[in-house]
């Protein structure tokens, strides 16, 4: 039950449906939920390790707000792991994994903008999970919880949800010709310019 109800909370937060700063109220989201205490703090510790919630003495649960520090680490380390290992996915994916990540990319494509965030961690994991690598992988996919907010934000201007769009169908063809340079290149490229923008917007 707590990982259904981490489940369920995550989604809030990341969709900003829970706003920062604000005091996650457990007797009310118990009782608007149907459930104790015991699996809502469980969950609540789950999402405390995976950094969007925050615990305070005698305050209770709070949703951590956006950092222009945090997203540099989060997107820095991206950009440490996740193009080699998209790399790597391409020379190793399967039929089943290249026809799940085009499924991936059209599900992102036609995403409303409450779902791009969802979709779009959906399509970069589609990218790196035939790699075979699970101890990076798992790294790499707490990164995307992390990042998704920020994804959000930085999709929020006009005309960003096109060039990401055109970006993803491009590393998405270089992906499924394995051709793993091109990969790598288009990835790093993708997340630093993401990041750049972000700096940008959390600045103001």
């Amino acid at each position: 039950m707590s990982a259904a109800l981490a489940d369920r909370l995550r989604e809030r937060i990341l969709s900003g449906a829970a706003a920062p700063d604000l005091p996650l109220r457990q007797d009310a989201i118990a009782a608007e939920l149907g459930v104790s205490k015991i699996p809502l703090r469980e969950a609540m510790a789950r999402l405390e390790h995976e950094g969007l919630v925050r615990a305070e003495p005698n305050r209770g649960w709070f949703v951590r707000p956006l950092d222009a520090a945090e997203a540099r680490e989060v997107f820095e380390l991206r950009l440490t792991l996740e193009p080699e290992l998209a790399a790597l996915a391409a020379t190793r994916a399967d039929d089943a994994q290249r026809a799940a990540a085009s499924l991936a990319f059209s599900s992102l494509e036609r995403a409303a903008d409450l779902d791009r965030g969802a979709a779009n961690r959906a399509f970069h994991l589609a990218l790196v999970r035939p790699a075979g690598r699970p101890v990076t992988f798992d790294i790499v996919e707490r990164l995307h919880v992390l990042a998704d907010r920020y994804v959000r934000k930085h999709l929020e201007p006009r005309g960003r949800d096109a060039r990401a769009d055109a970006e993803h169908r491009a590393l998405l063809d270089a992906w499924l010709a394995r051709d793993g340079q091109a990969v790598a290149s288009q990835l790093r490229d993708h997340i630093a310019e993401t990041l750049t923008d972000l700096e940008t917007q959390l600045s103001r």
